[in-house]
């Protein structure tokens, strides 16, 4: 008989679910620099992965990003260009992880 929290056990097992958090950004942006701030202001609220990327000396990269900078993309999916509102980012992360995030 499997264990309990184990698939098929008729247990309950948890699955925390944590949204990605991509920031674009480059060298000497001050823009990407304030967006990197509140980026990480708010993590300390809010859990998720964090992955920075440095656009720069990338030609495919810069050629998508370089006139939006910063960029942030949350699970995949583009939310902010040029400014990261605090409230706003706390808003779409809220949005991308229900309360409830238990599988069973």
């Amino acid at each position: 008989m499997p264990a309990p929290g184990k698939p098929g056990s008729g247990g309950t097992s948890y699955l925390r679910v944590v949204p990605r958090v991509v920031l674009y950004s480059a060298a000497g942006c001050h823009l990407c620099e304030r967006a990197r701030s509140t980026v990480l202001a708010v993590r300390v609220e809010l859990p998720f992965e964090l992955e920075e990327v440095d656009i720069t000396g990338d030609p495919g990269l810069e050629a998508k990003y370089r006139e939006l900078l910063p960029v942030v993309e949350i699970d995949g999916r583009r939310v902010f260009v040029y400014h990261v509102p605090a409230g706003a980012l706390r808003r779409e992360l809220g949005a991308q992880s229900p309360p409830d995030s238990s599988v069973l």
